[in-house]
């Protein structure tokens, strides 16, 4: 059986980590860059590795995140985009299309 790691434990004894990694992209230009996506950019980085990664090495990796690996994860996400299919988007779907055909009472003549 193989040992799943658990990155979610240490997440909280890495927020300092983070927010420098955070402040960084900031001052580089990036307003806009947040703690959890550099959190989810490192997790997605790591998920192909298959040795087991030790506190330290986590560590390392938040701090050695290149702005374009940054930049690259975050525009796959975007090119990916939300489940249009799934039925959370179809019932709110239902509802838009609800409020949009129904007539207004409130027209004045």
């Amino acid at each position: 059986m193989k040992n799943e790691q658990q990155f979610d434990v240490w997440k909280n004894d890495l927020e300092p980590v983070l927010s420098s990694k955070t402040e960084e992209f900031q001052l580089m230009g990036y307003d806009k860059a947040t703690n959890e996506e550099v959190w989810q950019c490192v997790m997605h980085k790591l998920k192909k590795k298959k040795e087991f990664i030790r506190f330290h090495a986590l560590v390392n990796e938040i701090f050695t995140l290149r702005v374009s690996d940054y930049m690259n994860q975050l525009t796959i996400e975007a090119y990916k985009g939300p489940d249009l299919l799934s039925s959370s988007y179809e019932d709110e779907l239902g509802a838009l299309l609800g409020e949009v055909e129904k007539p207004e009472d409130t027209r004045a003549d």
